[in-house]
């Protein structure tokens, strides 16, 4: 098997892995030390190494065929915009007035909404599913400072 480079991705690959490799070096400042006891520099060496790996995998991926190259233009996707910043809104204002579980949930309610094939139902499902991993592995598992429920 032969490998082909994807060239209608190497820009954005190129982008990426310039940013992972900023990352990687940038951490590299820092103490990295190991898995057992990280230091500051661990995160996004981590993280740097990924997006390097990632757009590894980008730059790798087969280029579509003459016959397979599509030229419809993808429409702006303004509902969604619009749903996700609108959640991401409310998250930061019922963070602080409201606390982790009611602000997790209308992030991702607001949020599955921008989606037009979601339902009510469906979407009050996922953010129910999410709100309470997020209350395990935050408020529990990792014992962030994050009250679950604040009022005032």
């Amino acid at each position: 098997m032969r490998l082909k480079i994807n060239k209608n991705e190497v820009y954005a690959a190129g982008l990426m892995m310039l940013i992972g490799l900023g990352t990687v070096l940038g951490s590299l400042n820092y103490e990295v030390r190991t898995l057992a006891r990280m230091g500051p520099g661990y995160f996004p060496l981590l993280l740097g190494s990924m997006l390097i790996l990632i757009s590894t995998l980008i730059l790798a991926s087969p280029a579509p065929e003459d016959g397979e190259v599509s030229t419809t233009k993808l429409a702006p996707q303004f509902r969604a915009w619009t749903f996700v910043v609108v959640g991401v809104v409310l998250f930061i204002v019922l963070g602080k007035y409201g606390g982790l579980v009611p602000a997790t949930f209308m992030l991702v309610f607001v949020s599955a909404l921008g989606d037009r094939s979601n339902s009510l139902k469906a979407a009050a499902g996922l953010s129910a599913v999410i709100t309470l991993m997020a209350v395990g592995i935050f408020h529990y598992g990792l014992q962030m400072q994050f009250r679950l429920f604040t009022w005032g």
